[in-house]
């Protein structure tokens, strides 16, 4: 059992600091920046909560942290009361948050500065996979850290790996977002498509998801995207963050993602739709509109 603490309890942290709690057996400390949801965290999981992430990571071994973008996780690392204010020489700070490469490397930089070791692990697999405890983890940084960390991440992942140095998970969370765009537009196209040209859209699924064509999305989105229910899984909104950092990442390497590139448009459009927190899956409501 390790000494653990977890700040962020939005829709992703909150039942991965529950699983690292129940399913890993650690000792946890969980701060939120809504103190009511940390207490309610504690109360459900019989772990505690603390006023500050530094008082949160205050003697832990292992501080994860997951929110929403650079500049919280900056508030919540670097700050007055940031984690490394508190946390011990010897200790691993875990960031689950999607953030950008250059916040990750930044954040490796500083820990050093201070005895402690950093992974940047963003997370793959949605709400319900970080409720099921089987989460993609994409992992940068040294691998003597890593494979400390690796037994306690394992609470809420069935795939964790060490993808290169610091930045290296969050380029690889690109990767991830880069293939979700793309495919996910050429699943509401084709399910636009086959709509308009009258077919049974369960009978085409069921056939064309044994071949080429098959995916996660196709398996488990056709059916709510046929019935215009848009509330399941990873919002619009924050699709869009994601991208953002793709885009600003690929104008600094010199990728060209012209694909990527059209679809944050479209989800733009979505947006402008009122789908701010529609799932990703939405696209298909932006061609039927």
């Amino acid at each position: 059992m390790a000494k653990v603490a977890f700040i962020g309890l939005g829709v992703m942290g909150f039942p991965m600091a529950g699983h690292l709690k129940t399913k890993g057996g650690h000792d946890v400390t969980v701060y939120n920046r809504t103190a009511e949801k940390a207490a309610a965290w504690a109360e459900k999981f019989s772990g505690k909560s603390a006023p500050t992430p530094a008082e949160a990571a205050a003697g832990a071994d292992f501080v994860f942290v997951c929110v929403g973008n650079d500049d919280d996780l900056r508030s919540v690392t670097l700050g007055e009361n940031g984690v490394l204010r508190g946390m011990k020489a010897g200790s691993v700070l875990i960031d689950n948050t999607t953030a950008s490469a250059e916040v990750a490397r930044e954040l490796y930089a500083a820990a050093k500065e201070k005895g402690v070791d950093f992974i940047d692990a963003p997370v793959s697999g949605g709400q319900a996979g970080a409720e099921n405890g089987v989460l993609t983890v994409m992992c940068g940084g040294d691998e003597g850290a890593f494979d400390r960390a690796r037994p306690v991440i394992d609470a809420y992942a069935r795939m964790v790996g060490l993808m290169g140095p610091a930045g290296s998970g969050q380029l690889t969370k690109m990767v991830n977002q880069i293939c979700i765009a793309g495919l996910v537009q050429g699943l509401a196209e084709g399910l636009h498509f086959g709509k308009r040209a009258g077919l049974d859209i369960e009978k085409v699924v069921e056939v064309i998801s044994k071949g080429a064509a098959g995916s996660w999305q196709m398996e488990n989105r056709h059916k709510t995207m046929n019935a215009g229910k848009y509330d399941f899984g990873f919002a619009v909104d924050w699709m869009r963050k994601d991208l953002g950092i793709v885009l600003t990442e690929a104008r600094r390497n010199g990728a060209k993602l012209p694909v990527t590139a059209v679809v944050d448009q479209f989800y733009g459009d979505v947006q402008a739709m009122g789908g701010n927190r529609w799932d990703t899956s939405s696209l298909l409501a932006r061609l039927e509109k």
